[in-house]
């Protein structure tokens, strides 16, 4: 009988680092489209980004079957809209002020952390980590 803990960790094969880059560039792309969204049709808009982050963050951990999928998106939404909030020495921002802006950047950062605690995970194989019948 094995525990899961006690197995030593396998390196992640090349072709997964690879989609989870992908994965991360995906959830940058969804961070800026949300930003551009959100305030054009407000309550649409908004609901709009919000499921569209949902979506990939799921999407993803289903289709990996891991929660690492649902955070690599999660990473790449959340770096990209914190790094649109800063303005610029022109005065330029994206996002303005107003409850849409906190409610699209609280909002995202909540759908993040419920998609990846969400996310289906492996359960490990055999007979030894079944409890009695």
């Amino acid at each position: 009988m094995s525990s899961m803990l006690a197995q030593p960790l396998k390196r992640p094969s090349a072709l997964r680092v690879l989609v989870h880059a992908g994965l991360f560039v995906l959830g940058a792309v969804v961070g800026v489209a949300g930003a551009l969204v959100q305030p054009a049709w407000f309550p649409g808009g908004l609901l709009l980004a919000l499921a569209g982050e949902a979506g990939l963050c799921l999407g993803a951990a289903r289709a990996m079957g891991s929660r690492a999928a649902a955070v690599a998106p999660a990473g790449g939404w959340m770096i990209t809209v914190i790094l649109l909030t800063a303005s610029r020495p022109e005065g330029d921002f994206v996002f303005g002020t107003g409850a849409a802006s906190y409610l699209f950047l609280l909002g995202g950062m909540a759908v993040a952390v419920i998609c990846a605690t969400l996310a289906p995970v492996r359960q490990p194989g055999g007979d030894g980590v079944r409890l009695a019948k």
